[in-house]
């Protein structure tokens, strides 16, 4: 029975370099006798010849083995092997050769032209393939609309020149575009194209750099393995400032033990899906807002709440007070503030904003003079099928905090909302428009209080997102479910988010008059289609997208809409002094009237009226259409 010859690649190789080596020869002849080659050697002598040399160099390269390697990946020690391989070929040849022919019209300098010669036969072809290929699949990112993340890398040495290897020659997420020296001995040099734009000391220059020629990094990257902890938290904070998260290069040794037989999901970074620069906000005037005051938090253990209460407890308020319905949430955050600030004076009180007497005691007993409303239902899903639950904590515990503020003197209350609070398609949404209404109302009419609104978009990473969602899903080897293919959302960091309810209250504070009942939006630059999320995260993981891991449409669920929105139609959009922050126009209504409402609500929801409370809703919320039939 017959085999059928395999023809791989190597075998490809391996004939190539077989007949370079035989064009080698004859050109070294030429190029050191030209026309007196055909004069001084006749057919027999130069075949002969040739086909010694051809033979010689099969054999070397065989012995040498240079075909285990990938020409995609061809490296130095790839040259080195050529090298060696192009030595011990000539060296064979010129003993064989003299034995057969005494070396007659055969000058010595052609050996040393065929050393050079065959070499570049055999490197040349190399280096175009790997060049050609690089530049295909950076062609293919292009036509497929793949983004890569910018990265800036910290350190110039033999862990840059892999992860910059390895991005130039795979289908890689990240995009050098600059490096970070440790020493100023390697400023204004390069690794494969890459530039040391100035050390460490340098980093928010090389930014700003960059930023300028529309390269601004998204991320900074350690890839030397032996900076300190102080130095990593040092770069860390600076990092922090400029927007840009964090990453390190794992050393070999941190592999775990059965990598090989089980290849474990990378975890993803979700400031890299953003598709976008995190939005940088001016951070001076926080200190002077919160220094010194006595501050309330609701919800203080949820994914915002808790990120809030790390940001304020580093500018050294005179009391922190932690106010959070969950046991285990409000545990969590208060050894981690504990951990991190054990002088500063904190309160941990579990409390429900839903409870009036409650929140009015813990008001009249420590008397905050700055107020942050994180507490809230946020599921849509499940706020829609619990809707009273929804009205009693978006809707009547936002009426009980502030009516608390206004009672307790408070100079500053912050609410935090929703995107879906404009146009609503559901309870969470108009429970949270409910909110908004009154406390513009408040803010439009005067008073000591001042309250301050933040809109945000969806937070990635936050309790109940898509993302952690979706990384469950990776986790478990898919697949991932998308509500519906033209779904989009406007997307932000948990340090954007808490960064615009800080700076909010600082412009609310510092210019009441022209902020009056207005609503602070961070600019989230353009939706992003949930696929597209769904499909980048897989790709940040290291697989493919429907091969590795399939992704499935489910339909709307209830309450759910394809496209949010920021702003009202009546709410024409108003930039502010600071970069990054808009404001919507005012859309205040009359807070007796608005309260008045808020009772009715409230008085149907603690009876359990479903209808009535729902009529409510739309009272003060004309635009929620939606047929709530859930009890």
């Amino acid at each position: 029975m017959s085999k059928r010859l395999h023809i791989n690649r190597g075998h490809i190789a391996f004939l190539h370099d077989v007949i370079m080596a035989a064009l080698s020869f004859l050109l070294s002849l030429w190029l050191r006798l030209g026309d007196r080659l055909f004069f001084s050697w006749d057919s027999h002598r130069l075949i002969m010849a040739t086909g010694l040399f051809t033979l010689v160099a099969a054999g070397a390269f065989l012995s040498l083995r240079l075909y285990r390697g990938i020409w995609r990946y061809a490296s130095l020690n790839d040259l080195l092997a050529l090298t060696k391989a192009v030595t011990v070929t000539i060296l064979v040849f010129l003993p064989l050769l003299f034995l057969l022919t005494r070396l007659e019209d055969v000058p010595r300098s052609m050996l040393v032209i065929n050393w050079f010669v065959l070499l570049a036969l055999l490197g040349g072809p190399r280096f175009v393939y790997r060049v050609a290929k690089d530049r295909r699949i950076d062609v293919k990112y292009e036509r497929a609309g793949m983004r890569r993340i910018p990265v800036l890398l910290v350190g110039a040495g033999d862990a840059a020149d892999l992860f910059i290897r390895a991005t130039q020659t795979s289908e890689a997420q990240y995009r050098p575009v600059g490096m970070l020296a440790l020493s100023q001995s390697r400023v204004g040099r390069g690794i494969h194209g890459i530039d040391v734009l100035g050390t460490t000391d340098d980093m928010e220059q090389a930014v700003a750099a960059l930023a300028r020629k529309g390269n601004r990094p998204e991320r900074l990257i350690l890839t030397n393995p032996d900076l300190d902890g102080a130095e990593i938290r040092a770069l860390f904070d600076r990092a922090d400032a400029l927007g840009l998260s964090l990453a390190r290069l794992p050393r070999l040794t941190d592999l775990k033990d059965g990598m090989a037989d089980k290849v474990e999901i990378k975890p993803v970074a979700v400031e890299d899906l953003l598709g976008r620069p995190q939005t940088v906000l001016d951070r001076s005037g926080l200190k002077g807002l919160i220094e010194g005051k006595r501050v309330v938090v609701t919800g203080a253990g949820g994914s915002i709440g808790s990120e809030l209460v790390r940001q304020v407890s580093d500018c050294a308020p005179s009391l922190l007070v932690l106010v959070e319905a969950s046991e285990f949430a409000l545990y969590t955050i208060d050894m981690e503030i504990s951990r991190r600030w054990p002088d500063l004076p904190r309160l941990a009180l579990i409390a429900d904003v839903r409870d009036r007497s409650r929140i009015h005691q813990i008001f009249a007993e420590h008397k905050p003079e700055l107020v942050v409303h994180a507490a809230a239902l946020k599921h849509v899903p499940l706020v829609e099928a619990n809707p009273i639950e929804g009205c009693l904590t978006n809707a009547v515990g936002t009426r009980i905090v502030a009516d608390a503020c206004v009672a307790h003197d408070v100079a500053l209350m912050v609410l935090i909302s929703t995107d879906k609070a404009v146009n609503p398609t559901n309870v969470m949404g108009s429970t949270k428009r409910m909110a908004e209404s009154y406390c513009q109302a408040l803010d439009s009419q005067g008073g000591k209080t001042r309250f301050v609104t933040v809109r945000f978009g969806n937070v990635l990473g936050s309790t109940g997102s898509v993302v952690p969602l979706f990384q469950k899903q990776l986790a478990e080897g898919g697949p991932i479910t998308v509500t519906d293919p033209e779904m989009t959302r406007y997307f932000m960091t948990i340090r954007e988010a808490v960064e615009l309810v800080l700076q909010a209250a600082t412009l609310g504070v510092a210019q009441r008059d022209r902020y009056h009942g207005r609503i602070f939006v961070l600019d989230m630059g353009e939706p992003v289609k949930i696929v597209h999320l769904a499909r980048q995260m897989i790709r940040l993981a290291g697989l493919r997208p429907d091969i590795d891991i399939k992704i499935t449409f489910t339909g709307l669920r209830p309450g759910e809409k394809l496209f949010e929105e920021i702003f009202h139609g009546a709410e024409a959009p108003v930039p502010t002094e600071m970069d990054g922050i808009l404001v919507a126009a005012v859309r205040a209504k009359d807070p007796a009237e608005v309260g008045a409402e808020l009772d009715r609500l409230e008085s149907a929801c603690r009876a359990l009226n479903l209808t009535t409370s729902m009529a409510s809703l739309r009272v003060l919320v004309p635009e929620y259409s939606g047929e709530q039939g859930l009890a």
